[in-house]
Parts: C-alpha cells; sequence; structure tokens
C-alpha cells in the first residue's frame, strides 16, 4: 500500500471517528435525567394574571442539559382541573427529543395540538432567558413539558 493511500485511509477513519462521537455526543452525550422528586416539584402553571401555582404531579420523567436552555423534555400526570385558569400558550411548538426517551414525542404532540386533543398552557414564563417552559395536557391527565423560545424583544416587551 503506497503512503498516500495510508493517508487517505487515515482521514477517512478520523473524520468516520469525528463523526460518530458528535452523533453520541448530541444524542446521548449531554443529557441528564432530571430527579423525580424535586423535578416534579418544579412544575408551576401560570394563571391569567402571570402568577406562578405549583400543581400536583405524578409519574414524572425528565431529561435536561446544561449545553442547551431547550434540551428539558418531560412526561407525568396531573388532574386537569388544576390547569383550568392556566394562561393559554399560543404558538406551542414541540420540540423533538432525542428517540431513547420514548414517553416524548414531538410529532404526536404536534397533530394533538393541531387537532384540538390537547392544549398548551404556560408553565413559566423566563424560565431561563428567553425561555418558556410550555406544558401541554390532554383530557385524560397527561402530561408533557418542553423550553421553547420565546418572542419577547426588548423592544416591545409582549410575546406573539
Amino acid at each position: 500500500m503506497s503512503s498516500g493511500k495510508i493517508v487517505a485511509s487515515m482521514l477517512v477513519l478520523v473524520a468516520v471517528m469525528a463523526g460518530l462521537a458528535v452523533w453520541y455526543l448530541q444524542v446521548y452525550g449531554f443529557y441528564d435525567q432530571v430527579d423525580e422528586i424535586s423535578g416534579a416539584q418544579d412544575i408551576v402553571v401560570t394563571d391569567a394574571q402571570g402568577a406562578t401555582h405549583p400543581v400536583a404531579v405524578a409519574d414524572f420523567k425528565a431529561i435536561d442539559a446544561t449545553s442547551s436552555p431547550i434540551r428539558y423534555r418531560a412526561c407525568f400526570t396531573l388532574d386537569p382541573a388544576e390547569l383550568a385558569d392556566a394562561t393559554p400558550y399560543a404558538g406551542a411548538t414541540p420540540l423533538n427529543g432525542p428517540g431513547w426517551f420514548k414517553c416524548y414525542s414531538a410529532r404526536a404532540l404536534t397533530a394533538d395540538l393541531e387537532s384540538g386533543g390537547a392544549r398548551a398552557v404556560l408553565g413559566q414564563a423566563e424560565i431561563r432567558p428567553d425561555v418558556d417552559r410550555v406544558i401541554v395536557v390532554y383530557p385524560d391527565g397527561r402530561a408533557f413539558a418542553w423550553h421553547q423560545f420565546n418572542d419577547k424583544t426588548p423592544e416591545r416587551g409582549v410575546m406573539d
């Protein structure tokens, strides 16, 4: 084998290894499981007056990552009656989660929001700068949450 082929083979091998490393880090590497107890206690809902209220949550599962403010995904159950006066969240856009986090499906959430089978409410505004926690709830009490960039701008100070 000539030295040119060896160098080319090494470059291809390094590129493949780098690609696999990036894929692994994006899909698995940065996510951490959120503690069930403290994570469930952190779920709040914002009412029409802008006040946040804790809600009783069961069967809580969530993941988050410090590498991005919008990697949070959660699945849980609650009593939908607790969200009767919750602020609706216009423009809720479920964000894809990693495939291994099986309880959360952005595709199903999007379809159910569009059909009216579920409704989106504001969990907490500005949970991180320019990021809101959105909660989607079904009539049977299943609920899902994610962090979504909001449309606030300093000039307007309002959400679109």
